[in-house]
């Protein structure tokens, strides 16, 4: 059990970023360049606008963590990175008692800009795997347990 409500909402994060990067890992031949239909992103161009978003939020309402994370071609290394600093802003702003805000942002509370980010990027996740699907593949049942919905729990037999 977490020792605190704030703990497990940064461990959702986490999770949320390894399901990322699972899928990520996951992708069959030509999967970065599957589209839901024509005129979508595709599935590379989806993964890069989660690191963008991430980026620009996190910039927006705690720019001095979002300082040095240019962007680049190692996806899997920025998605890591961004989420460790999303998890720092928040901890420290529910720390502090500091608002989560600046720019064009306000968040009544940092959970809010947490839930924002994690709604965000499920909904990124799910247009991804519905690409995927328009091009043939589906993640085997198996792999899909493994790489997504088991992080969520802890099984007990």
């Amino acid at each position: 059990m977490r020792n605190s409500v704030s703990e497990a909402l940064l461990d959702s994060f986490q999770r949320n970023n390894t399901i990322l990067l699972n899928l990520l890992r996951a992708l069959p031949e030509g999967g970065l360049e599957a589209r839901a239909m024509e005129g979508s992103p595709s599935v590379g161009e989806q993964f890069a606008h989660i690191q963008n978003t991430r980026l620009f939020w996190l910039q927006q309402v705690a720019p001095e963590l979002a300082e040095g994370m240019p962007q680049r071609d190692r996806l899997a290394e920025l998605l890591d990175e961004s989420a460790r600093a999303i998890c720092d802003a928040v901890k420290h702003r529910l720390e502090t008692g500091q608002p989560m805000e600046g720019g064009h942002a306000h968040y009544d509370h940092p959970v809010l800009f947490l839930q924002h980010m994690l709604w965000h990027e499920g909904y990124h996740v799910g247009q991804m795997k519905l690409a995927l699907k328009q091009m043939g593949y589906v993640m085997p049942e198996a792999l899909e347990e493994q790489a997504i919905w088991s992080l969520w729990r802890t099984e007990v037999w």
